[in-house]
């Protein structure tokens, strides 16, 4: 529950309810005020926003500046893996109780779009509890903010219950409660339910009301179904292979005195041997679409050409291999999270490793384990999701930029891939002013990136819900449902 610990997806669905930011978005996912009423620049490393009079904590304390200089600070220090989000934001500083200034290190001229899911925090209730850091995810660590949450959403956390279940219950205090735009919903339970038939028999069963992740082969049956409605969009994020780049030898490999994946040739082979489009007919039943982009074309400064991807070319591979040095391959490990769509995308692509002379070995493990194997960058070979904002440059930054730069740079890199051209373009992207400029600073990151091919971009999901009849909601394209939306009749 901690909102600075962490950023990942099923995280985020369910803490940032309770938690909110400066910003928020709207049903298009266009830039709306939060806990911030309005935001100016009056100077280029100053960032000023006006806050929300008479916002209450969930405890029944007053939002206040204070309580966003601590959050700032907060999200900053280790072990917060949120802090790739203020990359060069130095610190905060209260003007009044209801104003406050982000300093930054160096100009940000677009700032605000990338507060989202950045979540303020009491800084009172932090103090009493001894969480005035972050939890150390990667470390396990146990914290009262670990299952305990004090926000200023508009659901409040009423019970967690690890891998069971997280009841959430409305706010009736909220700040935002007289929104037109809102729901009726009063109590909300996220159940995980790994089965795939046991997940949609209770949909069936109306125990529960709506899935968020239905199997690929079973959305065409329940687009027949007059007993639910489906909601779909084409996903932001997508999911990649990152490939260690650091490391002098890839751990259990047969090469014991040098690492394949420093060469190029290398990974412009594992990039020819996948067969994506079958991976996306098969394991995703069509619901998907193969890309060659590292960003997504609905991020700002993506172009649409870049989308196209190499040519699936098995031959290609492995005179790429020879040529490299490798004319009888070599074995890796593949890690993967085993959330079962994943676990069959890695288990086809190994197989198609292993046909060129990439003799790659799946090992899937759990969220509590894989996801610190990924933040920490400790895997010879990887494949993991990434859901973007809107904005482009966090993405890059989390993913690209080199990691332990400082500012959460390269929070996510989890190949330890270092490019100082690519570094200064990215930095440069978060200084521009001009949108044009910046557009095309975007546009050279990409192509960068996809010449020098740190990662091999696999596919985009269709995002599909499956619910009730009775269920009204807005889908976003980041996969995450806004409960404060959601009307049940």
């Amino acid at each position: 529950m901690d909102p600075h610990a962490v950023a990942l997806l099923y995280h985020s669905r369910v803490v940032y309810q309770v938690y909110e930011s400066l910003v928020g978005r709207d049903a298009a996912m266009k830039l709306e005020p939060a806990l911030a009423l309005s935001w100016s620049q009056p100077n280029p490393t100053t960032w000023r926003f006006k806050l929300r009079a008479g916002v209450k904590f969930h405890d029944g304390t007053l939002f206040t500046a204070d309580d966003v200089v601590f959050s700032v600070e907060r999200a900053l220090a280790p072990p917060s893996q949120r802090g790739f989000q203020l990359q060069g934001v130095a610190g905060a500083r209260a003007i009044d109780p209801l104003t406050v200034d982000l300093l930054l290190s160096t100009p940000d001229a677009v700032l605000p779009e990338k507060l989202q899911y950045w979540c303020i925090m009491s800084r009172a209730w932090a103090q009493k509890h001894g969480v005035e850091k972050a939890q150390d995810f990667n470390g396990k660590q146990e914290t009262f903010a670990v299952r305990n949450a004090n926000g200023t959403g508009p659901f409040r956390l009423d019970r967690y219950e690890p891998d069971v279940k997280v009841v959430l219950k409305a706010n009736p205090q909220w700040w935002g409660r007289g929104d037109r735009r809102n729901g009726n919903v009063d109590e909300v339970s996220f159940v995980p339910i790994r089965s795939d038939a046991t997940r949609l028999a209770a949909l069936a069963s109306g125990e529960i009301d709506l899935v968020l992740d239905p199997p690929f082969q079973d959305v065409d049956r329940l687009k027949r179904d007059s007993r639910f409605k489906l909601a779909q969009t084409v996903d932001i994020g997508q999911q990649y292979l990152t490939f260690d780049q650091a490391s002098d030898a890839l751990e259990g490999s047969d090469v014991k005195d040098r690492n394949p994946f420093k060469d190029l040739r290398v990974r412009r082979a594992v990039y020819h041997a996948l067969n994506v489009d079958l991976i996306v007919a098969k394991v995703l039943r069509g619901q998907g679409q193969p890309t060659g982009a590292f960003l997504s074309p609905l991020l700002d400064g993506s172009p649409p050409e870049l989308d196209k991807r190499l040519p699936y070319d098995p031959a290609k591979a492995r005179a790429l291999l020879a040529e490299a040095g490798y004319p009888n391959g070599f074995s890796v490990t593949l890690d993967c999270v085993n959330i079962a769509y994943r676990e069959n995308a890695c288990m086809a692509a190994t197989a198609m490793l292993t046909q060129v002379g990439i003799r790659a070995t799946l090992r899937s493990s759990p969220t509590n384990q894989f996801f610190p194997k990924l933040s920490q960058a400790n895997a010879s070979f990887i494949e993991f999701g990434f859901t973007p904002q809107p904005d482009a440059w966090s993405t890059l930054n989390a993913l690209f930029r080199t990691k332990g730069a400082g500012g959460g740079a390269g929070t996510f890199n989890a190949g330890r891939y270092s490019n100082p051209k690519l570094d200064t373009l990215i930095d440069s992207i978060r200084a521009e002013p001009d949108l044009t400029r910046r557009r095309a600073q975007i546009g050279a990151a990409l192509r960068l990136i996809g010449d020098d091919l740190p990662s091999v971009p696999l596919y985009r999901r269709t995002l599909t819900w499956a619910m009730a009849k009775k269920v009204t909601l807005v889908q976003w394209a980041n996969d995450t449902v806004e409960l404060r939306w959601v009307s049940v009749k």
